[in-house]
């Protein structure tokens, strides 16, 4: 089994439950309030290992009753966590509101995340021999992102980013990204091109794909997905499903695609995991809770073992 690494966040999700999202200044009722080990980094790692993956995840927690719980739902997933380092500080959080039709708005704090640095990078370099893919997004800082791509390229470890949330990527370090993973709305604000069209997504993947990245993912939600390399630009229909919570539909996408990207190095055939992947969480409440497992993946047919699921012609 090829080993991957993640590299990022955790967090622990504050979500509310709500018929409508409140605008500003307005009060609404809730309809329920949860407490879901979450955090990009977290939820990816979760994906890939629930979904049989050799995962070791390089990250922080806080020492306190979050980070106990987020530890624990890791390892019950099967990560291997032992290079997780506590932190006099408080565990991330996220805020997460969601309406009924599954759309949520979120406010992060860093809290633990927010200490990955040089000399933790350092103790927990090691591992990073011999892994297939290194995988991270931008809920850590940026110099912590920047030293593990140049600590992956020397190991000869390709790389993955999941911009989000969305931030300039410096000069210094973008051709050591292999791939990068943004939705539409990260790679408009990366790159500054409009991505409300296929043009524009087009367009703005090139202007990636020009400074160095040589493999583009965009996930465009119930639009699907846009692929460019050196030798195929090509949009991917979704698999829709009834939507229930998209909270951890991307990190969904991102384990799925990464376990079996590190399989046969397939484009096409990982990106189709990927979003059966997503389409399976996306009918389910929270972000871990609804990340499915390999046999859910494995068994989901078009119109079969899911009804309520369905691939648009």
């Amino acid at each position: 089994m090829k080993k991957i690494i993640v590299a990022g966040s955790i967090n622990m999700d504050l979500v509310v439950r709500c018929h409508e999202i409140p605008k500003i200044g307005e009060t609404v009722p809730g309809k329920e309030f949860l407490t879901i080990p979450g955090g990009k980094g977290a939820n990816q790692a979760v994906a890939i290992a629930k979904l049989g993956g050799d995962c070791t995840f390089l990250g922080k927690v806080g020492k306190d009753i979050f980070g106990q719980k987020v530890l624990a739902s890791m390892k019950e997933s099967q990560i291997k966590i032992e290079k997780i380092k506590e932190e006099d500080c408080s565990t991330g959080v996220a805020i997460i509101n969601v309406d009924d039709k599954g759309k949520n708005n979120i406010i992060y704090i860093e809290g633990a995340n927010g200490k990955i640095d040089g000399p933790y990078i350092d103790s927990v370099k090691e591992v990073l021999g011999g892994a297939s893919i290194l995988v991270m997004q931008n809920e850590i800082p940026q110099d912590a992102i920047n030293y593990l791509l140049k600590l992956a390229r020397e190991k000869n470890v390709k790389t993955l980013l999941n911009p989000a949330p969305a931030r300039e990527i410096p000069e210094e370090v973008i051709s050591l990204i292999d791939i990068i993973v943004p939705n539409e709305y990260e790679l408009e604000r990366i790159t500054g091109v409009q991505t409300q069209t296929e043009e524009g997504i087009k367009k703005a993947a090139k202007n990636l794909f020009d400074l160095g990245i040589k493999i583009i993912i965009v996930t465009l939600g119930e639009r699907g997905v846009f692929l460019k390399t050196d030798k195929v630009e090509k949009f991917f229909t979704a698999y829709k499903a009834e939507v229930v919570d998209t909270t951890a539909a991307g990190d969904s996408f991102i384990g799925g695609f990464c376990n079996k990207f590190v399989e046969n190095s397939d484009l096409d055939e990982a990106i189709n995991y990927g979003q059966k992947t997503a389409a399976i969480a996306i009918g389910r409440l929270g972000a871990q809770t609804s990340i499915p497992s390999k046999e859910e993946v494995e068994n989901f047919k078009i119109g079969g073992w899911y009804g309520t699921y369905f691939k648009d012609e």
